[in-house]
C-alpha cells in the first residue's frame, strides 16, 4: 500500500501540471508519443513476443493471445489513433454554458479534468496508449494495472511514454504503471480514493463487479456486453446477411460483438440458412432454440447445437452466436430486456415503426438500426480513442472519450456583487 500511496501522490502532483499544459504544447506531446512508437516498433516487438511465450506455455486461448499481440501493423494503428487523439478539439477550459444574470453577475460553467485516473485492464496492451493518451489530452495523469499477461508490454509502452515526457521537461509521474502484478494490490488500489477521482475497469464480468464491490472512489462499472441483432421481417437480406457477419466475425473477442441473432419467424426458414452458411466460412458455432435448430438441422457443414438458458446471457467472445427466432418485435425487445445488458443492440428493418419502436424502447449505451454492433466504439463514433465502453447510466454512457474524463466547475465574476 505504501508503494501505491507514492504513485497517487506523484500522479497528484503531475495532474497539476498536466492540467495546465497549453493546448498546443499537449498536441505535441501526443504525437511525439506517437512517433516514438513507431521508432521503437523493434523493442516493443520484442518484450511483446515475452508476454507472447509466457501465454501460449500457460495454454491460455487463441482468443486471449490475439488480445495480446503487438506486431508492426498494430503499432502503427495505435501510433495513428494516439495522433487522432492529438487531433480533437481541445477540451480544458471549454465553456458549457455562459449567462449575465439580472444582478450583472457574469456566471459559466468550464470543463476541467477530473485529476487522477485509474485504469485495471486485461490482455491489450494497445489500451495502455490509448488511455495516456486520452487522459493526457484531457489533462488528466493516470495510474495503470494491466494484467500479468501483458506486463512486458506494458512495461515499455509506459517507459515510452516517460522518455517522452521526460524529454519535454514533463512529469514522468503523469502516466505511472503498476509494477507488480501481485492481484492483492488491486483491491490496494481501489482503496486509494485519497489519491484517484475515478477507477475504470476493462475486462471480463469477474473484474467488472470486484471493481463494483470495491471501489472506494466513483468507477465505472458497466461494459460487459452481451449483444443482440434483430432482424425484422421487413429487413434486406443482403445487409442482414453482411451485418450479421461483421457483428460476429469481423472481430469476436471484444465486448460490442453479437452474441445472439434474433430473427422473425416470417423469414427465418428462408434466411436463417443463408445467414449460417455465411458465418460458417469462419467456422462459427451455433447455439439456436428449439425452432431455429429445426430449420438448420439438415444445413450440411454447420455447427448446431441446442442452446442452454445459460447461453442467453454469455458474452461468448468467441466464434459461437446464439440462435433465436422470434414471432414479433415485442417478443424481440422481452429477449432482449431480459438478457442484454445495456451495451450495444441492432436491429435491421425497413419498417420506420420498428425503428421507432426500437430506438425508443431499448435500454442501452448503443443503439444500431441497420449496422454493426461492432460501430459501438469511439473511434468509430468520432471520439478518437476511448478508454472504456460504459453501460452505467450516470455521469459516462457508451464509448468515453475526452469529456467523459472531465468534470465542470462554475465561474461566477462580479465587481463587488452581495447577496440580499
Amino acid at each position: 500500500m505504501t508503494d501505491l500511496k507514492i504513485l497517487g501522490k506523484n500522479a497528484r502532483l503531475a495532474s497539476k501540471a498536466i492540467s495546465n499544459l497549453s493546448a498546443e504544447k499537449t498536441n505535441v506531446l501526443i504525437q511525439n508519443i506517437a512517433h516514438e512508437l513507431v521508432n521503437s516498433s523493434d523493442k516493443i516487438i520484442d518484450q511483446n513476443q515475452l508476454d507472447i511465450d509466457i501465454a501460449k506455455s500457460k495454454g491460455m486461448t487463441s482468443a486471449l493471445i490475439d488480445r495480446l499481440v503487438l506486431n508492426e501493423e498494430r503499432i502503427m494503428q495505435i501510433s495513428n489513433d494516439a495522433l487522432s487523439v492529438s487531433k480533437l478539439d481541445d477540451v480544458v477550459g471549454e465553456i458549457i454554458d455562459h449567462r449575465v444574470m439580472d444582478n450583472g453577475l457574469d456566471v459559466s460553467r468550464i470543463r476541467v479534468p477530473l485529476g487522477v485516473i485509474g485504469v485495471i485492464y486485461e490482455s491489450r496492451p494497445n489500451v495502455t496508449i490509448d488511455i495516456a493518451c486520452l487522459c493526457i489530452k484531457s489533462g488528466n495523469a493516470v495510474i495503470l494495472r494491466g494484467g500479468s499477461e501483458s506486463i512486458n508490454s506494458n512495461r515499455i509502452l509506459t517507459q515510452i511514454i516517460q522518455k517522452v515526457l521526460s524529454d519535454m521537461d514533463l512529469p514522468t509521474e503523469t502516466v505511472q504503471l503498476v509494477q507488480s502484478t501481485e492481484r492483492s494490490l488491486i483491491n490496494q488500489m481501489l482503496r486509494l480514493d485519497e489519491y484517484i477521482d475515478l477507477m475504470i475497469p476493462r475486462g471480463g464480468q469477474e473484474l467488472v463487479n470486484m471493481v463494483a464491490n470495491n471501489a472506494s472512489m466513483p468507477s465505472i462499472t458497466g461494459g460487459v456486453g452481451v449483444c443482440h441483432t434483430f432482424i425484422d421481417e421487413s429487413a434486406d437480406w443482403d445487409d442482414a446477411i453482411e451485418i450479421v457477419n461483421n457483428a460476429k466475425v469481423q472481430r469476436p473477442y471484444v465486448c460490442n460483438a453479437m452474441d445472439t441473432v434474433l430473427i422473425h419467424s416470417k423469414i427465418a426458414s428462408d434466411l436463417l440458412p443463408k445467414i449460417v452458411n455465411r458465418l460458417s466460412q469462419s467456422n462459427v458455432e451455433f447455439r439456436c432454440d428449439s425452432r431455429s435448430l429445426e430449420i438448420l438441422k439438415n444445413v450440411e457443414d454447420v455447427q448446431v447445437v441446442l442452446a442452454s438458458d445459460q447461453d442467453w446471457d454469455t458474452e461468448f467472445l468467441d466464434l459461437i452466436a446464439g440462435v433465436r427466432i422470434v414471432d414479433s418485435l415485442d417478443m424481440a425487445l422481452e429477449h432482449i430486456e431480459s438478457h442484454g445488458t445495456g451495451h450495444s443492440e441492432a436491429i435491421i428493418t425497413k419498417n420506420s415503426d420498428s425503428i421507432s419502436r426500437f430506438r425508443n424502447e431499448v435500454d442501452a449505451s448503443a443503439v444500431m438500426i441497420n449496422s454493426s454492433t461492432r460501430f459501438n466504439d469511439g473511434g468509430q463514433l468520432g471520439l478518437g480513442a476511448e478508454v472504456a465502453i460504459s453501460t452505467n447510466k450516470i455521469h459516462a454512457r457508451g464509448p468515453m472519450g475526452l469529456r467523459e474524463l472531465m468534470s465542470y466547475k462554475w465561474i461566477v465574476q462580479g465587481d463587488g456583487q452581495i447577496r440580499n
